[in-house]
C-alpha cells in the first residue's frame, strides 16, 4: 500500500428507520395468539405504546417471547403456525390507531428460579434500531427484589418493567419510548 494512502476502515452501516411499509412480510395469521384465547391458562397481555410527549404511537410493532407456565422454554419448530393448542412462546402484534397492542398468551413460569418475564422487542417509525425490554409479572415481590436487572434500577425505573395484574387475571403494560416514565430498554 502506498504511504500516502490512509488505511481502510470499515464502519458499521447506520440503522435505518422502519416506515409504514414495514408490515409487509411480517404478518401471519393469529400472530398475537401465543396461546389460543380459550385454552386453559390463557390471559390477555395488553398495553399502549407512547412517544416522549405521551401520545399513542399508531404503527408500532411488538414481539414477545416467554417461557411456558412451568418455566420450560418452548423449542417447537413452526412458531409462525398457530394450531390452536401448541404454545410457541412467540408472538407479534401491531398497535392500532390508539397505540394499543394485545397478545393472548400464558403467564410465563420461572426459568431457573428467576423472576418470570416476557422478553419484548419494540419497532416503530423513527427508531433507527429495535428496542429490547422486559415485561415482568407483578405477583412475586421476593423474586422481583432478587432479580439482577430490577435490583440494579431505582424504584421509578423498575416500575417501567413490571406489568399490572388486572382483576380478570390479565396483564396491562404500557411502553413509553422516551421522556417522563420512559421504559427501561436493554442494550443488545
Amino acid at each position: 500500500m502506498p504511504a500516502d494512502r490512509p488505511p481502510k476502515t470499515h464502519l458499521p452501516t447506520p440503522g435505518q428507520t422502519v416506515g409504514p411499509f414495514f408490515a409487509y412480510g411480517v404478518e401471519y395469521a393469529k400472530m398475537h395468539e401465543v396461546a389460543h384465547p380459550h385454552s386453559p391458562g390463557a390471559i390477555l397481555l395488553d398495553g399502549v405504546v407512547r412517544d416522549g410527549a405521551g401520545n399513542p404511537i399508531p404503527d408500532a410493532f411488538i414481539e414477545i417471547f416467554a417461557a411456558d407456565e412451568d418455566g420450560s422454554v418452548p423449542r417447537a419448530r413452526g412458531a409462525f403456525r398457530r394450531d390452536d393448542h401448541t404454545f410457541t412462546g412467540f408472538g407479534r402484534a401491531f398497535t392500532d390507531d390508539e397505540g394499543h397492542y394485545e397478545f393472548w398468551t400464558r403467564n410465563p413460569g420461572s426459568v431457573d428460579g428467576a423472576a418470570p418475564f416476557f422478553a419484548a422487542i419494540v419497532y416503530a417509525r423513527g427508531l433507527p434500531d429495535k428496542l429490547h425490554t422486559r415485561i415482568y409479572l407483578p405477583d412475586d415481590a421476593g423474586a422481583l427484589a432478587a432479580d439482577r436487572l430490577l435490583s440494579s434500577l431505582d424504584e421509578d425505573d423498575r416500575a417501567t418493567l413490571v406489568a399490572t395484574r388486572l382483576p380478570g387475571g390479565g396483564l396491562r403494560h404500557d411502553i413509553r419510548l422516551q421522556g417522563e416514565k420512559e421504559t427501561v430498554f436493554l442494550v443488545f
